[in-house]
């Protein structure tokens, strides 16, 4: 291992996160932040100790995309670190400013974790976020191999997945599959504020689904959406050109619109790779009514466990109202006869399995 000190510049959600995740594995971290209070709670919370100019084996910058190249500048001016990279969700933007500003881009090398919460903080942060996750890392020409072997080092210890891209390629896939649905979300979420009360307590899980990922920073993603400009606009214009499509079509009675539209959502959707990577796998939906109470998960997949069965995801929709809801348990077709026994045999009531 070669890295046995980092610091992490920027305590918020991600930049705790990683501290925690590097904490775990035995590096030495410290913290650093503007709003010291942040370093604080980081702290208590175990993601290290607060930097005092000690030098680092590699620095992780965590904070807004406009602040990257200013902040690279000063930290490699201070000698902070052999290495430096960042978390940025858009690259272009950072890598202009690092090299408009005279920084070393040899030490440098950007990168993106993709992944994250609604909340965001300190307090948010997970040592296992990464987890299973993509991470990108976008040498450019000048990145020297120290750089990328310490950048590579740092996403295995946080268990997440390196793939390399170059930054425009990066920052118009991020537009794509995360920048532009965010704005679409907000879209349909901001809708919702004028509803009555009568639509919106019939609100169902697949409203809770489309809008989750509304409920993001809207000053943070101010910064995310200002850097990434002319990606972001390219995809919301085709998703624009769509919806008003559709509505033309739903206003003449033209419904083959319409069903195009909605058979190239599904297509799109098939695309998005499942939990182990590759085409999602089909899996067979076992339904359970669980009442709202302590430790009714838990004898849930315990149930589960006693009668080896693998859970390959779960959903919750709630019945508003009541203290009941549903728990969809996704496993293998071959599995989910069994599964449904073992529940109904614990007194769970189970739906039949189609």
């Amino acid at each position: 291992m070669t890295i046995e000190k980092a610091l992490v510049v920027g305590t918020g959600l991600i930049g705790t996160s990683v501290a925690l995740a590097l904490r775990e594995k035995g590096v030495t971290v410290y913290l650093s932040d503007v709003d010291a209070d942040a370093v604080r709670l980081a702290g208590e919370l175990g993601a290290g100790r607060e930097w005092t100019g000690e030098e680092a084996d590699l620095a992780l910058l965590a904070m807004p995309p406009h602040l990257v190249g200013e902040r690279l500048a000063e930290l490699q001016k201070q000698r902070a670190a052999r290495t430096y990279t960042d978390v940025a969700s858009v690259k272009v933007g950072p890598i202009a400013d690092a090299e408009r500003l005279g920084c070393d881009l040899t030490s440098y090398l950007p990168g993106h974790p993709l992944a994250g919460r609604e909340r965001s903080g300190p307090a948010a942060a997970r040592a296992d976020l990464f987890l299973g996750r993509p991470w990108a890392l976008c040498p450019g020409p000048e990145t020297g191999a120290d750089a990328v072997r310490r950048a590579r080092e740092l996403v295995a210890l946080c268990g997440a997945e390196a793939v390399t891209v170059g930054a425009e390629e990066h920052d118009s896939a991020v537009a794509l599959v995360s920048h532009a649905p965010h704005v679409a979300a907000s879209a349909v979420a901001a809708s919702l504020v004028d509803g009555g009360d009568v639509a919106l307590g019939l609100a169902g899980q697949g409203l809770r689904d489309v809008t989750r990922i509304a409920a993001g920073d809207p000053s943070l993603w101010r910064m995310i959406l200002g850097g990434n400009t002319r990606p972001v606009v390219a995809v919301l214009d085709r998703i624009a050109a769509d919806l008003a499509a559709a509505a033309s079509a739903l206003r003449s009675g033209d419904l083959d619109v319409v069903t195009d539209l909605l058979r190239r959502g599904v297509d799109g959707h098939g695309r998005i790779p499942g939990k182990h990577g590759g085409p999602v796998r089909a899996f067979t939906v076992v339904q359970v009514v669980l009442r709202d109470r302590p430790g009714e998960l838990a004898r849930l997949f315990n149930a589960a466990a006693l009668a080896e069965v693998n859970i390959e995801d779960v959903r919750l929709e709630h019945s508003t109202g009541l203290p009941v809801g549903v728990a969809e348990i996704s496993v293998r077709p071959a599995d989910a006869g069994r599964l449904a026994d073992a529940f109904r045999f614990h007194g769970w009531h189970v739906p039949p399995v189609h």
